[in-house]
C-alpha cells in the first residue's frame, strides 16, 4: 500500500529532535511520498537537504506562503524563478490568501498570487492554495484566472459542500488533513457526496494534527487517521482509499 501526504512540512523547527526517525516511522508505515510546501526564502535550503537526505521520497514545491507576503514580496517571487531555473520543483505551492492573521495585507497577497498562478502556467506546474478566512477573494482570483492550465490543490480544505463544488470547477483537488477528524471540523458531514477522484491526503504536519493527536505536534505518520476516517465515510477500504488518492496525486503533480 502506497500512500502519498501531498502537504508535509518535514522541515520544520519542530522537527529538530527527530526529524529522521520521524520521516523513517511514516516510510515504515507505506507512507513514501511527501510533497513539501514552501513558505519563504528562508527555508529553500532546508527543503532542499530535506531532498538531498530522502531523494526517493521528497518532492518539493516552490512558492510564497501568503502570511509571509510582506513589502519586499517582489524579491521573494525572484527567488522562487531562480529556484525552479536551478533545482527541479513540482508545484508552486503553498500560495493564496490569508486574512486570519493580516487584513491589512489583502492588496499585495492578491497580487503576489496572481503571479504565481501566472508563473505555475507558464511552467505547465499545478498550484497548491493556503485559504483562511478568505474563500471569496481565493475564489475571485481563480475565476479571473480559470482554463486548462490552471489545476492543483486546494489544501486543508474547511469549506461547505457549495465551495468543494466550486473549488473542483476549478480543476482543484481537495487536499484533506486532520480536519476529517475533528468534531467541529464539518467536512465529514459531505465529504461521500464528492467523488473520491477529487480527493487527496495531507497532513500538514506539524500543523492540525488529527484526532487523537490534536493539540498535538502532528507528524505524517498520523496521516493514518485521516485514512482510517475516510475509510469510514466512504465505506471502502484503507488500501482503496490509499491507491486512489495517490493516484489523484499522481495526476496532479506529475510523478
Amino acid at each position: 500500500m502506497i500512500i502519498t501526504d501531498t502537504h508535509t512540512h518535514l522541515y520544520s523547527e519542530a522537527f529538530e529532535a527527530d526529524r529522521d526517525e520521524m520521516i523513517q516511522r511514516a516510510i515504515d508505515a507505506g507512507i513514501s511520498r511527501f510533497f513539501i510546501p514552501a513558505i519563504d526564502s528562508t527555508y529553500s535550503e532546508r527543503m532542499l537537504q530535506l531532498k538531498r537526505d530522502f531523494p526517493e521520497h521528497m518532492f518539493l514545491m516552490t512558492g510564497l506562503h501568503p502570511t509571509h507576503v510582506k513589502d519586499d514580496f517582489k524579491d521573494e517571487l525572484l527567488h522562487v524563478q531562480t529556484l525552479l531555473k536551478e533545482h527541479k520543483y513540482y508545484a508552486i505551492g503553498e500560495i493564496g490568501i490569508d486574512l486570519y492573521w493580516d487584513q491589512s495585507t489583502l492588496a499585495i497577497q492578491q497580487e503576489a498570487f496572481r503571479q504565481q498562478i501566472q508563473l505555475a502556467k507558464q511552467c505547465n506546474l499545478p498550484i497548491v492554495i493556503h485559504c483562511r478566512d478568505a474563500f471569496d477573494e481565493v475564489f475571485e482570483i481563480l475565476e479571473e484566472e480559470k482554463g486548462d492550465d490552471l489545476f492543483g490543490i486546494f489544501h486543508c480544505f474547511t469549506g461547505d459542500f457549495e465551495q468543494a463544488q466550486q473549488a473542483i470547477s476549478y480543476n482543484m483537488k481537495l487536499g484533506i488533513g486532520g480536519v476529517v477528524t475533528f468534531k467541529n471540523g464539518k467536512i465529514d458531514q459531505f465529504l461521500n457526496k464528492i467523488d473520491l477522484k477529487h480527493i487527496v491526503l495531507e497532513t500538514d504536519s506539524p500543523y492540525l494534527a488529527p484526532v487523537p493527536y490534536r493539540g498535538k505536534r502532528n507528524e505524517s505518520f498520523y496521516i493514518m487517521e485521516v485514512l482510517e476516517k475516510l475509510s469510514g465515510l466512504y465505506q471502502l477500504s484503507e488500501k482503496e482509499i490509499a491507491k486512489i488518492t495517490t493516484e489523484n496525486s499522481k495526476a496532479i503533480f506529475g510523478i
